[in-house]
C-alpha cells in the first residue's frame, strides 16, 4: 500500500507553524515529503524548521525522517 499526502508542503508547514508539533512528529511528515520529492520545495520547509528550532534541529528532523524511510537493519523482525 502506498500512502501519499495531498499537498505535503502545506501539511508540514502547517504542522511546524500552527500545530507546533514536536520534532519527531515533523520527522514523520518530512519522511512523507522525501518520498513525494517533486511536490515539496525543501528550501522552504528546511527554513521553517530552522526558524522554529535551529540548524541542529533540522539535522535531528532529517535523521529521524530517514530512519522512517530506511530503518536500521538490526531492528528488522524476522
Amino acid at each position: 500500500m502506498i500512502v501519499e499526502l495531498a499537498n505535503p508542503q502545506a501539511v508540514i508547514l502547517q504542522e511546524i507553524n500552527e500545530y507546533k508539533l514536536t520534532q519527531p512528529g515533523i520527522a514523520l511528515t518530512y519522511a512523507f515529503c522525501i518520498r513525494q520529492q517533486g511536490e515539496v520545495d525543501f528550501r522552504v520547509v528546511n527554513q521553517a524548521i530552522i526558524d522554529r528550532w535551529s540548524v541542529s534541529g533540522l539535522v535531528r528532523v532529517k535523521e529521524m525522517a530517514w530512519k522512517h524511510i530506511e530503518p536500521d537493519p538490526k531492528d528488522k523482525i524476522e
